[in-house]
């Protein structure tokens, strides 16, 4: 029987235990899958393997092109090493083209190309349902600094360029996704980094030629299976066999 390990934190998603080293901790994924802040909850076979195993491919992509970032090395099928950090209570949402709630604030058709990237924030609160924030609430709250602002942009924007060439690379259109920023202290020093994952779980992702939707709005819409849709990115990435067609037990190449 293995022994039990120290749950620091339970999420819609994850699991955060102990780590097993000085400063780190282990994230476990779920199977769950969750939309409308929880309002609508389900278990999809085999999704938290996969999403482990994504964001092990783009948080790697992201430390071989020098953006900084929470994830050491995946430990197995569902877990992966990280440091710990300090997370900034924030989701940084990038936005290339108008969808969801942009969509609806706006009156934009969805898929519409927006002018240039766009960046904003949403206060992580599931009982308010992540709210919009300005950055002057950020500021004024001190959630983060203003210098902490730049940087994170600077990340983000840095993130874009990286997940949007990988994905029409393989013809996908990254439509928006969103990350979240935590704080680690090397003495008085204190820098910023990637953390949380990247996966269809945090992306919204259309294919360039039809628009068919392989992210999360296919549960939270009800388009299909979102294991069929994880799967095919995955695939598509090459990480998994071509003649891949199920998450239920999924096979992933290492």
């Amino acid at each position: 029987m293995a022994p039990r390990r120290k749950k620091i934190y339970e999420g819609k998603a994850k699991i955060l235990y102990e780590g097993t080293e000085p400063g780190t901790l282990i994230q476990y994924f779920k199977d769950d899958a969750t939309a409308f802040n929880a309002q609508k909850k389900a278990t999809v076979e085999g999704k938290g393997v996969l999403n482990n195993r994504l964001s092990e491919f783009f948080m790697t992509g992201l430390t071989n092109i020098g953006v900084p970032n929470h994830f050491i090395r995946r430990i197995n099928m569902r877990e992966q090493l990280v440091r710990q950090v300090e997370i900034i209570p924030l989701e940084v949402i990038v936005r290339n083209f108008a969808a969801g709630s942009i969509s609806k604030r706006l009156g934009m058709e969805e898929g519409t190309p927006l002018p240039r990237p766009i960046v904003e924030y949403s206060f992580k609160n599931d009982e308010l349902g992540d709210p919009f924030v300005s950055e002057e609430y950020i500021i004024a709250f001190g959630w983060a600094s203003q210098q902490d602002l730049d940087d994170i942009v600077s990340l983000a924007l840095r993130v874009n360029d990286f997940l949007s060439g990988v994905f029409f690379g393989v013809g996908i259109k990254l439509i928006d996704f969103k990350i979240e920023v935590g704080r680690i202290w090397d003495g008085d020093f204190m820098r910023l980094v990637v953390a949380d994952e990247i996966s269809p779980d945090s992306c919204r992702l259309w294919d360039v030629k039809t628009g068919q939707k392989l992210d999360k709005d296919v549960f939270r819409r009800d388009l299909g299976s979102l294991t069929d849709a994880y799967t095919e990115v995955a695939r598509r990435l090459g990480l998994m066999p071509a003649n891949t067609t199920s998450l239920t037990k999924p096979t992933l190449i290492n």
